[in-house]
């Protein structure tokens, strides 16, 4: 078989690029140190946001800089040494989020979002993983009516993406949601066309053992460099491999590899905790709910009430800090009755950011068969089974679903 590709990274992004290459006709290997969707994949929120058609600026009003400021905040937090080591990728951040730049970003990002449901969907069906997905959407909940407004603005220009909502008052909440304490919100969005995944990553590992399947190829191997010499060959722990292409897909850990091949793309790292709950007997939790204005996420897992906080910038080998997960904690007991924590330590993982808040997906700019697919930010879980098609597409040069410049290397090496 022709076009044996190797794909680094087994989290949602990589096995969804290696299960649409083999669609194409590619003799795939999909290599990870560890197995599929046991890296971030693992641990994010399990949405599939068809809704998210706004990606994440950076603060730029002062009275939002001076809330942030104190870093006591349940949203995010920052560690003053990451932030002064990734502070150009930083500042670049905030540049690409002046309004004028972020009008057009939102523009190019959500023509991603617009596909992912109807990507997964295909994904699905073929895995036959429909078991672990809930088409019942999520519920975003607002304690201060001026977020709230926001929220509608976001409602209404959602309409012309496809995005299905009802906006919610308390009593609504309290219908959908009896066991929540839903008289301290204002209001809120039930975003419809969203979906809930009950087990994370067992979906990834749905779609990876369809991939094994077909005739796909998985192994469980740390990759420590590649170059390229008329193939690309492959360095890991225990064996050198020969591919015609080569995919980096290994999320925050992309960079490391790209180093040693005279790329610097501005990714950072942006670390989220999670722990599991039981839940007072009789009790359920019925829809995933955010509550928006204190930035984390309230569950129902397979594994029990998944609580997800918001954002955390650090380093990536950052020692574990308590701090945001038991402020979290403290709120999401007045809104649900929790009981035990099921783990003794919290999951942390690291979602991989780019200033510019849209992912590469295509050609690397400086080594043929060389392509990328990483800098999916909150929504590489969302936007895995897209990001395969549109890389596979390229790849096969075929003419692509979406205009695919915006994602493209090339805008970060001049």
């Amino acid at each position: 078989m022709a076009n044996k590709t190797i794909v680094i990274g087994a989290g949602m992004v990589g096995v969804c690029v290696a299960w649409h290459l083999q669609q194409q006709g590619f003799d795939v290997t999909l290599i990870d140190k560890k197995a599929p969707g046991e890296e971030t994949s693992f641990g994010n929120a399990g949405l599939i946001q068809r809704e998210a058609i706004f990606p994440y600026p950076m603060p730029r009003n002062m009275t939002e800089i001076m809330r942030i400021l104190p870093n006591q905040s349940p949203d995010i937090r920052y560690r003053p040494l990451a932030m002064w080591h990734y502070r150009h990728a930083l500042w670049q951040y905030f540049v690409h989020s002046a309004p004028q730049r972020f009008a057009t970003i939102r523009q190019e990002w959500a023509s991603l979002i617009a596909h992912c449901t109807d990507a997964h969907e295909t994904m699905l069906q073929a895995a036959g993983a429909e078991q672990w997905v809930r088409k019942v959407g999520w519920l975003q909940l607002h304690r201060h009516a001026s977020s709230f407004e926001h929220a509608k603005q976001h409602v209404q220009d959602g309409n012309a993406w496809g995005v299905e909502a009802r906006l919610l008052n308390p009593q609504d909440i309290a219908q959908l949601e009896p066991d929540l304490n839903s008289q301290v919100f204002v209001g809120g969005v039930h975003w419809q066309n969203a979906w809930q995944v009950t087990n994370p990553a067992a979906l990834v590992k749905a779609y990876a053992a369809h991939f094994v399947s077909l005739g796909g190829t998985i192994l469980q191997d740390t990759v420590h460099s590649l170059h390229h010499q008329n193939q690309w060959h492959v360095h890991t722990q225990n064996e050198r491999l020969t591919y015609e292409h080569a995919v980096i897909a290994a999320g925050p850990w992309s960079q490391d590899l790209l180093h040693t091949l005279g790329y610097e793309f501005p990714l950072f790292p942006i670390r989220g905790y999670h722990q599991h709950y039981t839940l007072k007997t009789g009790s359920v939790l019925n829809h995933s709910i955010v509550d928006e204005d204190s930035g984390f996420v309230l569950g129902p897992k397979q594994a029990g009430i998944r609580l997800t906080t918001g954002a955390e910038f650090t380093l990536m080998d950052a020692p574990i800090r308590m701090e945001q997960l038991h402020a979290t904690e403290t709120i999401a007991r007045g809104l649900l009755p929790l009981e035990n924590a099921l783990e003794t330590t919290p999951w942390l993982g690291h979602r991989p950011c780019l200033p510019d808040m849209k992912p590469i997906i295509g050609a690397a700019p400086k080594h043929p068969n060389l392509w990328l697919a990483f800098g999916h930010a909150h929504q590489g879980f969302t936007l895995g089974p897209i990001t395969g098609l549109l890389l596979a597409q390229q790849m096969s040069g075929q003419d692509t679903l979406i205009d695919m410049q915006p994602f493209s290397a090339q805008r970060f090496t001049a």
